[in-house]
């Protein structure tokens, strides 16, 4: 095995996959591309067995329930059994439900056979961000990564735009299940009777074309804003799911980017979206996020064309998409250019441990310490993805301090000059072995290794 498979494997489990796991360069080091390619077979994978979670329309159902008991009460009108219950709230109600979906999606960074695939659907959800800054979002975030993210991951662009707007989630975060035309005929009761229509809500509209699909400079105007959002009114939600409302939707033609749209109803929004999904703008704007996740922060320009090229000659089919990722030169170069996110270093740490994943709250309390809790990145742009947002000196220190307390709780139960060759391989510096081999302790030999800069980036 030559020096260069060793390096290409540490490539393919770091900063394709999640951190490679004891002997896991072993294996990946005859084939590293291969191995890669393998996981693009078969469906998108699921949760692991034992994750019982519910479903975001069986969520917001009970969440509505709740909120109905809540106002009885206030009116004196509950049975005293669900006084208790009421009193709670649906912010308290919807956090268990949270922890529970953290919980299980980080499990499956930690144990996934697939970790390509999970470090995809991570991107994906990142790319269609929701926050639970927003209350509702806290109890559906993690059902729609699972509902909408998950199973489109590995499809056609399309249907997984589709899937995402449509989501409950999506619709709440963003404002959009009350958006109602000027002319529609909510609003023109409304304005019969002189009470105030709930108004058009462009925020939707705005997000799928800025941040989802064209792109903040493709050239589209406000007007193209406007009229895409009034394509999109009546999609809303009823009983926790997707509905039509027809009440809301602002009736006749629409343009965007210079075309007229004169469907009726809901298959107005939906012809938009797919010709978005389809647009060389779209192609561009998802290849560098693409190639500046997995490759580099100022991604090559080749490896941004050779992408797009990818997305535009394939109808926008996500796989033929990431073999033009796995087969660009640039993805396999060194040194490693991709500073790691703080979810990044955490799940690396714990696959490259082997540190228990299954406790109550394993990884929330990394995440939160290291400053990226799961679904709150704050804005519907997601997470950033550059070294400059994540390498500051108050976030290298809170990392050498979650490092130290992993070596104190670990002790000499790790050998961490044998685990640094095995999870780092041919990217392992001498300086950094040499630091590691020479520790006091075995709690400080852990420490310096979740603190190299080999472990810190990808």
């Amino acid at each position: 095995m030559g020096m260069t498979d060793v390096v290409a494997a540490a490539i393919a489990t770091n900063r394709f996959g999640l951190g490679a796991r004891p002997g896991e360069l072993a294996r990946v080091a005859p084939d590293p591309r291969g191995w890669l390619a393998a996981q693009l077979h078969g469906g998108a994978p699921s949760l692991p067995a034992g994750s019982a979670l519910e479903s975001s329309a069986s969520i917001l159902v009970q969440a509505a329930k709740l909120r109905e008991d809540r106002r009885e009460t206030q009116r004196g009108a509950a049975a005293p059994g669900a006084v208790p219950r009421v009193i709670q709230g649906p912010g308290a109600w919807y956090r268990p439900i949270y922890l529970s979906e953290v919980q299980a999606r980080f499990s499956a960074a930690v144990v996934s056979e697939r970790p390509f695939i999970e470090r995809l659907v991570h991107f994906w959800s990142n790319h269609f961000a929701v926050s639970i800054d927003k209350a509702v979002v806290l109890g559906v975030a993690g059902a729609y990564e699972r509902e909408a993210i998950r199973p489109q991951v590995l499809g056609r662009f399309e249907n997984l735009l589709l899937a995402v707007e449509r989501h409950p989630a999506m619709l709440l975060y963003l404002d959009n299940a009350q958006s109602a035309g000027p002319a529609s005929p909510l609003a023109r009761r409304a304005s019969a009777s002189g009470r105030r229509d709930p108004g058009l809500n462009e925020n939707l509209a705005r997000e799928i074309l800025e941040l989802h699909t064209l792109g903040v400079s493709a050239g589209y105007t406000q007007a193209d804003v406007t009229g895409f959002a009034r394509m999109l009114t009546g999609w809303s939600v009823s009983e926790g799911e997707f509905r039509f409302r027809p009440g809301l939707h602002e009736p006749g033609a629409q343009r965007l980017l210079g075309r007229s749209y004169a469907q009726p109803g809901y298959e107005q929004g939906a012809a938009a979206l797919r010709d978005l999904a389809r647009h060389p703008a779209t192609a561009g704007h998802l290849a560098r996020k693409l190639a500046c996740h997995f490759i580099a922060d100022d991604p090559p320009p080749a490896a941004v064309a050779r992408i797009s090229t990818a997305f535009r000659e394939h109808g926008g089919e996500l796989l033929p998409v990431y073999r033009a990722l796995i087969e660009s030169p640039e993805a396999w170069a060194t040194p490693l250019a991709k500073y790691k996110t703080p979810a990044d270093y955490v799940h690396s740490a714990f696959r490259g441990f082997e540190l228990p994943h299954d406790g109550p709250r394993a990884g929330l309390a990394a995440y939160e310490l290291l400053g990226q809790r799961a679904w709150s990145p704050g804005s519907p742009a997601g997470w950033p993805d550059r070294a400059s947002d994540w390498d500051g000196g108050s976030a290298l220190l809170q990392r050498i301090e979650w490092a130290d307390e992993v070596g104190t709780r670990l002790g000499d139960r790790r050998d961490a000059q044998r685990l640094a060759h095995s999870i780092l391989g041919g990217v392992l510096s001498d300086q950094a072995s040499n630091a590691i081999a020479r520790a006091a302790s075995g709690a400080q030999a852990i420490t310096l290794l979740l603190t190299a800069p080999e472990f810190m980036r990808r």
